[in-house]
């Protein structure tokens, strides 16, 4: 896989020409949803979340979502436009924050992963969800942490959780499996890691691992579809629920983008589709 190339995504996350741009075009979806930025889930800086709720009467299923951007950069505040789209179609969406590499490490985001997770799960009746049909989602390094934290119990065990907690899983053009580090940027976010074969989702299936959905693009040139080809088969072979979708024509920016630009892929009605035992 080509772990680096993952700063062209952090770059069009990050500048004006990236997110802004895009939630210009992205559809407002006014008054379908309503936004609460800035929620603490724990103690630090980066351990902030903002929750999108549907205007209709709950209870609603619950996603959380966690941003990419090579565990380097990236920010909630760069996904108006997908917690706009998700709460317009029922669902209360928390986006978070996490603490980033190179200052901190894999335990660390991780860890607030799994804290945001405990947080939203506890706290979903305060914004009209439903906390038995709580969703994860993310894209590229966001979707390595959402497909890990359901993988891997001990970070949801540190919170007093487990990932039976989780209905289900979604990953867009994540990483699952890289090892060796062979790049500057897995090296970054993994090198200290105690346990460098724990940290692959791969090593981590078992039949308690919750459902899992993987869309990739077929032209994504950063991280390769067969990292989803992988986890699928080992899900499979564990008698759980899971399905992979690769889109032709779709890059591994372009499968985020089709989040609020929905005809360039049926992401967000895959998704739903995933998450509602379809």
């Amino acid at each position: 896989m080509r772990l680096s190339l993952l700063p062209a995504l952090a770059l069009f996350l990050t500048a004006c020409s990236g997110p802004q741009l895009l939630d210009a075009y992205a559809p407002k979806l006014r008054g379908q949803w309503e936004v609460e930025r800035d929620i603490a889930y724990g103690g630090l800086e980066r351990q902030r979340l903002d929750v999108y709720t549907p205007s209709a009467e709950g209870p609603h299923p619950v996603l959380v979502f966690i941003h990419g951007g090579s565990w380097e950069t990236g920010s909630k505040d760069d996904y108006p436009w997908l917690g706009r789209r998700f709460a317009a179609e029922g669902y209360v969406t928390a986006v978070i924050n996490y603490r980033l590499a190179p200052e901190h490490d894999y335990d660390a985001f991780m860890a607030d992963t799994a804290k945001a997770v405990a947080f939203v799960h506890e706290n979903a009746g305060r914004w009209g969800g439903d906390p038995e049909r709580l969703f994860l989602a993310g894209h590229s390094a966001g979707a390595y942490n959402a497909v890990q934290v359901a993988a891997a119990p001990e970070f949801l065990e540190a919170e007093g959780k487990s990932p039976a907690i989780i209905d289900a899983v979604a990953g867009l053009a994540g990483p699952y499996d890289f090892l060796p580090l062979d790049g500057r940027v897995t090296k970054a976010a993994f090198g200290s890691a105690k346990d460098l074969e724990a940290t692959q989702p791969v090593n981590r299936v078992t039949a308690d691992t919750p459902p899992m959905l993987f869309l990739h693009g077929a032209d994504d040139e950063v991280v390769h579809p067969r990292n989803a080809a992988r986890m699928e088969a080992l899900l499979s072979e564990q008698g759980i629920r899971t399905r992979s979708v690769v889109y032709d024509g779709i890059d591994h920016i372009e499968i985020i983008v089709a989040v609020p630009l929905t005809k360039k892929a049926p992401v967000v009605a895959d998704m739903k589709a995933f998450f509602e035992g379809e």
